[in-house]
């Protein structure tokens, strides 16, 4: 029987890359977002491909969407909790109260929302366990200029990666994060044009291909049982994360 994993954010990016990673890998993958036509796509046809349209922040449309998958396939073995969002660079002045709300409502309680969702399953299951693979972001050990509200909502997912990986130990539930640190995906193009330094100045980045970032995933989601990942940081090699600021 295939490997099951549900990927959230999995319309673009990142989730777009590692779920067709997945698919070519022969697992089922059940893809979660906001926008069906771009799941599909992400899909492209295979025949191991679960759609489930939902927003992340919908707890009711979270539980039925994994409730699906789980009645599907039998079981549901990885959830990689991917979607997230961003603000434009402001200083904390700039920042509209409703847009940081926002931002901590997708890439917090979004992320709490479906690790929810995989607990419950993955607890009920027989055998009992799973695995929970939190995307986190180098912003959750050094902030960027300007990204109050990004950093921290990935400050925030770490707690929630610790807390899921403790109370998961007594249902054989697995949780680790991986902190990405400029994969190339249209939310980094900016890194190829200049982004903003700590210094006030403006420079263009080193970017990695997302592929690389799926292929982490791959690695943490096949692990065999009793070993977790809980930690790990992939990053382009020169870019300005050690020594930020």
């Amino acid at each position: 029987m295939a490997n099951t994993i549900i990927i959230t954010g999995a319309g673009s990016g990142i989730g777009r890359v590692t779920a067709r990673t997945f698919l070519a890998a022969g697992w089922r993958v059940g893809l979660i977002g906001r926008r069906e036509e771009a799941l599909r796509e992400s899909a492209d046809g295979q025949a191991g491909a679960l759609v489930l349209p939902c927003d992340v922040c919908d707890a009711g449309a979270v539980d039925a969407a994994f409730d699906r998958a789980a009645a599907e396939w039998g079981r549901l073995d990885v959830l990689f909790n991917n979607a997230g969002t961003g603000l434009v660079t402001q200083t904390p002045d700039e920042v509209d109260p409703d847009e940081f709300r926002r931002v901590i409502e997708v890439n917090v309680n979004g992320v709490f929302i479906c690790a929810r969702a995989a607990f419950r399953v993955m607890r009920a299951q027989d055998p009992q366990g799973g695995r929970i693979i939190n995307n986190g972001s180098v912003s959750a050990h050094a902030p960027r200029p300007g990204s109050i509200a990004y950093t921290t909502s990935k400050h925030a997912v770490t707690g929630i990666t610790r807390s899921v990986s403790l109370d998961g130990r007594a249902f054989n539930i697995a949780c680790g994060q991986i902190d990405i640190g400029n994969a190339l995906t249209d939310m980094a193009v900016a890194m190829t044009r200049g982004v903003p330094q700590a210094d006030g100045s403006l420079k263009v980045e080193p970017v990695m291909d997302a592929q690389v970032v799926a292929d982490t995933v791959m690695h943490m989601a096949s692990l065999p049982e009793g070993a977790n990942v809980q930690f790990v940081t992939v990053m382009a090699t020169n870019m300005p994360f050690v020594g930020r600021g």
